[in-house]
């Protein structure tokens, strides 16, 4: 196995095109796993910790884009206000140490469905900056980015130079089900954004289907009872029929396995618990801050 080591983002690119199959490393919290255990035997690993621009973020005014290789520890600290379900996804991921370490990059990279991150970014609509030496940056709608299991849209000689997210513009919530309470994989995740600017919901599903999933049918219903029923202007309390019917949905939209973590089954139970509740927790802080709002008019 031949190790490289570029010093600047144009030399990661070029030996990126030359060797297409080599296999980027940051964090290595998924790639030094693999190995270790004999999963991946890559002739290259190509190693980005010199490259400080990836470990660094820059905030606009309706977005943030995030380098590839921030660590989950400074999303946490940092960017909670402006990136609140990516921030919540951050707490969840393995170790203090793991999260000082691994970095959103590394996450989409790897593209496991069961990866932490996936929810909050589907929810929230980012785009994935990749870039090749021949053909220059371009960007990818985080929903076109999995193509398959462990699988994404990145050509062989793409690497990830960042990840472009919205400021969030409403609540957002993340929940993860887990066999404990730290150090563990997800047997399923959910993620949620209230979009008030454009009075839709967006949702994200990891680990209970192949890849990284939004329940677009869920979504489209509940859109459209916020929408029917004035909730948006009102703020009031949401049906429970509604609830109950977007929770279904959601769970409808998996299609999971059995493992050793978890059976098919419960994974769309847990999913449809888990859309209920950051739906009722979005909504109630929708709710709070519109009462904040009026009462301070």
């Amino acid at each position: 196995m031949e190790f490289l080591r570029p010093a600047s983002w144009q030399e990661a690119l070029a030996a990126k095109a030359e060797h297409p199959t080599a296999v980027p490393i940051a964090g290595g919290t998924d790639v030094m796993v693999e190995i270790n255990f004999d999963h991946r035997r890559p002739t290259h690993l190509l190693d980005l910790t010199r490259i400080g621009e990836l470990t660094e973020w820059e905030t606009g005014a309706d977005s943030v884009r995030l380098g590839a290789s921030v660590p989950y520890a400074r999303i946490m600290r940092h960017l909670r206000a402006e990136l609140p379900g990516l921030a919540l996804a951050a707490h969840t991921v393995a170790s203090p140490q793991i999260r000082n370490r691994g970095g959103v990059g590394g996450n989409l990279g790897t593209a496991s469905p069961a990866g932490d991150a996936h929810p909050a970014l589907l929810a929230a609509g980012a785009e994935v900056e990749a870039e090749s030496a021949a053909r220059g940056t371009r960007l990818i709608p985080v929903d076109a980015f999995y193509t398959g299991v462990k699988r994404n849209a990145l050509e062989p000689d793409e690497l990830i130079r960042a990840v472009r997210i919205a400021k969030a513009d409403g609540p957002q919530q993340y929940s993860k089900v887990g066999t404990r309470n730290a150090m563990v994989i997800a047997v399923c995740a959910f993620g949620l954004a209230l979009h008030p600017e454009t009075r839709t919901v967006r949702t994200g599903i990891g680990s209970a289907a192949p890849t990284p999933i939004r329940a677009e049918v869920a979504e489209q219903f509940l859109n459209s009872a916020l929408e029917e029923g004035g909730f948006w202007e009102s703020g009031q309390i949401v049906a429970p029929s509604a609830v109950k019917q977007f929770a279904a949905l959601c769970a409808a939209a998996c299609n999971p396995i059995d493992d050793v973590r978890g059976t098919a089954d419960y994974r769309r139970h847990a999913i449809g618990v888990l859309a209920r509740r950051t739906l009722m927790w979005a909504w109630e802080s929708y709710r709070g801050g519109r009462r904040a709002t009026e009462g301070a008019a």
